[in-house]
């Protein structure tokens, strides 16, 4: 089998399994917004938005770290396991204790910040939720790896949508099944009624405590093979290299939610506030199908990238890998564009005034949709510094892209809220994307087919204006504009896909 259809095969599994795993989640959308308002799902997009900085933060980058060592010490890879799962254990114990420590003092801040329908015990619940909830999923990080570096697919996928099986699961049963049973009368034993809070948020937050218990149960196998012992100067070799994938990864997450978290609650007016970070939340949903695509290709090109690198074609592998990258992502972007008249009714309110007010955040989509096309670029760009363990940049190169994140969002939101967010998103991953080719094709040259690639995004981004803008989100209209752009690139391609899966051999192109 050659080295691209072992990718690619690796990467599909990862990919099926993420695509099953966020349409089952997906499905809970039209579940939260019609049973919160705007303003309670605001609380929801905030909290879950610290909760991604957070689990950077508790995994300290040692997710890449791993991969790396063990390239760099094939002969010693549980030794190159131990020390990555140590520091994941000093991190998230240090975290849960401090944040035990200051519970009261947390839920209290978060109440005065966002409490819209919710009292301080509510947030002392949450608190106390989220940090087992942070703990859990960062001690699963390191068993995931090894999964993934040990070509076991299957595994990781079979474990992701159990995950995600119980979260759905949970949600139906808080949210739908038990007001059913009080309103039938059914199973009163049990005296629901007794303890049950319709429409709280913590029942979601629940759901996903439970799902990550179960998790770390299934990666028991994983986690037997931990042993406490440290090689310090393989520890601290590791730690140089991590540091700055840390703050990168800190910086980016800056990036991707610091408006939810932070700006757009402390810059607009309360009320305001609430509203626009629930829509803005629900509509970067309908985003979730490129989400899907980056994490996917990450979860399979990270172990090949480093796995291959001292190939003689390395280069010209990763260049190959760029290429239907960016073709799949923009053929995506335009058919989500087309679609957007049918995705826009999985944030389908109860109450017309709150669909009214969840639909006018519509027009962010295509630009989230192209601000993925280019995370998942600057993605693929990302290797560059890793292989040639020049991980300084991602601190340079996501840090520019925080200040512009930063900056711009300071300036902007206050006048066009949500709105503004998005389009800062776009521009500071387009800045990153422009950044790290320049420093990469500088540090390690990839043979990249820039004009090519760029041919693509600017058609692709063409198209999804016509779409949206001049056609008016005509379902049909869109649709014949996306078929004739997907026979367009499957004509252009042709000849390259033949050769390419005409070839075969272990180290073949």
């Amino acid at each position: 089998m050659s080295v691209l259809k072992k990718f690619a095969g690796h990467t599909l599994i990862y990919g099926l399994s993420t695509i099953i795993a966020r349409v089952l989640n997906f499905v809970l959308t039209p579940l939260f917004v019609r049973e919160f308002p705007t303003a309670v799902y605001g609380v929801f997009t905030n909290l879950y938005s610290w909760a991604a900085l957070l689990n950077s933060l508790l995994a300290f980058g040692m997710e890449t770290t791993y991969f790396r060592f063990l390239d760099k010490h094939e002969g010693d890879k549980r030794t190159v396991f131990n020390n990555s799962f140590v520091v994941t254990l000093i991190t998230s114990g240090i975290f849960l204790l401090t944040v035990l420590s200051f519970r009261d003092q947390i839920a209290g801040v978060l109440a005065q910040w966002m409490g819209n329908g919710a009292d301080l015990a509510d947030f002392r619940q949450y608190v106390l939720y989220f940090t087992l909830l942070l703990v859990a999923d960062a001690l699963a990080v390191l068993p995931f790896a090894r999964i993934r570096a040990a070509g076991r697919p299957l595994r990781f996928a079979f474990i992701k949508i159990i995950n995600i099986l119980t979260v759905v699961g949970f949600n139906l049963f808080f949210i739908v099944f038990i007001p059913w049973l009080i309103e039938a009368g059914s199973l009163s034993w049990l005296r629901f009624e007794s303890w049950y809070r319709p429409g709280w948020l913590g029942y979601v937050f629940i759901s996903n405590l439970i799902a990550s218990g179960l998790t770390l149960i299934l990666l028991l196998p994983e986690l037997a093979k931990f042993r406490f012992s440290v090689d310090r100067g393989l520890l601290w070799r590791m730690t140089q290299y991590s540091f700055p994938i840390l703050i990168a990864n800190i910086s980016f997450i800056i990036n991707e939610l610091l408006d939810k978290m932070v700006l757009i609650p402390r810059l607009l007016p309360a009320e305001q506030a609430a509203t626009d970070l629930g829509i803005y939340g629900a509509v970067s949903k309908l985003a979730i199908f490129l989400s899907i695509a980056v994490q996917a290709f990450r979860l399979g090109a990270e172990p090949f990238f480093f796995s291959y690198a001292k190939q003689a074609n390395a280069r010209q592998v990763y260049a190959i890998i760029m290429d239907y990258f960016v073709i799949l992502m923009v053929l995506a972007m335009v058919g989500l564009t087309a679609n957007i008249e049918i995705l826009k009714y999985f944030i389908k309110a109860g109450d017309p005034v709150e669909q009214v007010k969840y639909w006018s955040g519509l027009k962010i989509i295509p630009v989230l949709l192209l601000s993925y096309v280019f995370l998942g670029i600057y993605t693929n760009l990302s290797i560059w510094y890793k292989l040639s363990d020049q991980t300084r940049y991602a601190l340079y190169i996501s840090g520019i892209g925080a200040v512009a994140t930063l900056t711009l969002n300071l300036i902007f939101i206050p006048m066009y809220s949500y709105v503004a967010a998005a389009w800062v998103t776009l521009a500071a991953y387009f800045v990153m994307v422009v950044i790290s080719y320049y420093w990469g094709q500088k540090n390690y040259a990839i043979p990249y087919r820039l004009w090519k690639n760029l041919a693509y995004i600017l058609a692709g981004t063409l198209l999804c204006w016509i779409s949206f803008y001049l056609f008016d989100r005509h379902l049909l209209l869109g649709n014949l504009l996306f078929a004739g752009f997907l026979v367009a690139t499957v004509l252009l391609e042709r000849k390259k896909l033949r050769s390419l899966l005409r070839r075969s051999g272990s180290d073949a192109v």
